[in-house]
């Protein structure tokens, strides 16, 4: 009886330190509370929000397991995109900024906390002041570039419009990445015979009449990746299909949704990349030390739809090359 009490003992014994051993484990096992802050709703960062999320998940960190979300939508409103950052600064473990406009924020109400950022869809993140000329940061913030392949883009606008000297630009003069990604419209333009047009707006208010002025002095328009005016793109393409001028794209999502072709960004590819980053500084890395990483473009997508409508011949070879987003 004695040897029996024994086993049984060393059995109750090993069975209780197996249960501590586990519940530590599990106390070990952090749900970490990851803000998302983004700065208006339309399609393109609504695919970095979703991408995001995804690249976190192949990283390992899921939702209902150990992370939880905060999202929130500025939709556009300066002042609720300070308000958000300033609240998921004090929520959050790591907060998630999508477009320049709100990661700026983030940056200015996380940086003395400590509370990384891991930025989205910013055109150019060096003049953002979100990073150093190398790519990096003395703060806790790293994130993914959506810099527009425009040299790509102009070649297109070329082939489906051989006769067009003139691009209309409508852009956000608040916008730090407009700005960016407009000089270099301007600076490469010349080589491919084009002239570039541009008219500032400060709200989407602000889009119905300069749509009215520009339109009449250009061929057509190209889109920027600004905010403001990809929030308002059914408002854009209502007055530009009126005025028989084809609208460019600045991602495939836009073609879909009316514009010509695009030779623009992947915002789904793009935003698991933002979560794999995420998941490094997760696991222990400082932010600032991650280079920013910068897409390299999409494929060349086209709406024949839109381009028979307005008249327009799609070349051979872009047909050949590009995604036909009708059937996609």
């Amino acid at each position: 009886m004695d040897g029996f009490m024994k086993k049984l003992f060393s059995l109750l014994l090993a069975l209780a330190l197996t249960l501590s051993l586990t519940a530590a484990a599990a106390a070990e096992e952090k749900t970490y509370t990851i803000g998302i802050a983004q700065f208006a709703e339309h399609p393109s960062l609504d695919n970095c929000r979703e991408g995001f999320i995804q690249g976190l998940a192949e990283k390992g960190y899921v939702e209902g397991e150990n992370v939880k979300f905060i999202i929130q939508n500025a939709q556009a409103d300066m002042g609720m995109t300070q308000q958000i950052a300033q609240q998921l600064a004090q929520k959050c473990d790591l907060v998630c900024a999508i477009a320049t406009p709100m990661a700026q924020a983030a940056f200015n109400a996380c940086m003395d906390s400590g509370v990384p950022v891991i930025y989205t869809a910013v055109s150019d993140p060096v003049a953002a002041m979100l990073a150093d000329s190398e790519g990096k940061s003395d703060k806790n913030i790293t994130g993914t570039c959506d810099l527009l392949p425009v040299e790509a883009q102009l070649k297109l606008i070329r082939s489906f419009l051989p006769d067009a000297t003139k691009i209309g630009i409508l852009y956000t003069t608040s916008e730090t990445n407009s700005e960016s990604q407009l000089k270099l419209y301007e600076d490469l333009a010349g080589q491919y015979g084009f002239e570039i047009v541009s008219s500032g707006i400060s709200t989407g208010a602000d889009i119905p009449l300069a749509c009215d002025n520009l339109l009449p002095q250009v061929d057509c328009l190209t889109n920027l990746t600004d905010n403001t005016v990809v929030s308002y793109l059914a408002m854009v393409l209502d007055k530009a299909t009126a005025a028989g001028k084809p609208v460019f794209g600045s991602e495939i999502e836009q073609v879909k949704n009316g514009c010509i072709a695009s030779e623009g960004v992947e915002y789904v590819a793009l935003g698991q990349q933002t979560g794999r980053m995420a998941a490094e500084v997760l696991e222990g890395a400082f932010a600032g030390d991650i280079p920013f990483y910068s897409s390299e473009g999409g494929d060349m997508c086209y709406n024949p739809e839109v381009a028979a409508a307005l008249g327009v011949t799609i070349p051979e070879a872009d047909l050949e090359r590009g995604i036909d987003v009708t059937t996609d």
